[in-house]
C-alpha cells in the first residue's frame, strides 16, 4: 500500500467527518429554530429534500448520503427556512446580491412563477457557494433568530 493511498484515504476520512459534522450543526441549529429535520424520504417523489411551510417540517432523504450530497442538500433547505421565517410563516426572497453559478440556472429555471424561481435560484446560489455552510448559519441567525 502506497503513503499516497494513505494519505488520499486519510484526507477522504477527514473531510467526510467535517461535511457529517457540518450536517448534524445546521440540523441542530434548524431544529432549534423550531424546523423538525426528518431523515426520511420526502413525500414529494423525486426530491432529495423538501421544506413543508405548513408545518415546518424538512425532509432529508437518507440517500443523499450515499450520493455525497447531504451537506448541500440541507443548505438548500435552510436557505428555504430562512426564506421563511423572514416571510414571517411564507416563503419570501431573502434579496441576496449574489447570483447562482451557471451550472444550477437548469435546476431552477424550470419554475414558470417568477418567485418560485427566485427563491429557489436563491438557495442554489447558497448551496453551490464555497462558505455556503457559513452563510446559511448566518442567515438562519438574522432571520429566524428574531
Amino acid at each position: 500500500m502506497s503513503i499516497n493511498y494513505l494519505l488520499a484515504s486519510l484526507l477522504l476520512i477527514t473531510q467526510s467527518n467535517t461535511i457529517d459534522q457540518e450536517f448534524s450543526q445546521l440540523k441542530n441549529k434548524l431544529e432549534n429554530y423550531g424546523f423538525e429535520v426528518r431523515l426520511e424520504a420526502s413525500p414529494s417523489r423525486g426530491s432529495y429534500g423538501l421544506l413543508k411551510t405548513s408545518s415546518k417540517q424538512i425532509w432529508i432523504d437518507p440517500l443523499v448520503f450515499e450520493l455525497g450530497i447531504a451537506k448541500p442538500t440541507i443548505i438548500h433547505e435552510a436557505v428555504h427556512a430562512a426564506q421563511y421565517c423572514a416571510g414571517e410563516g411564507e416563503i419570501r426572497a431573502l434579496g441576496l446580491t449574489l447570483s447562482p453559478p451557471n451550472i444550477s440556472r437548469p435546476f431552477f429555471m424550470r419554475y414558470k412563477h417568477d418567485l418560485r424561481r427566485h427563491i429557489e435560484a436563491e438557495a442554489y446560489t447558497i448551496q453551490t457557494h464555497p462558505d455556503g455552510f457559513n452563510m446559511v448559519m448566518s442567515l438562519l441567525d438574522e432571520y429566524c433568530g428574531k
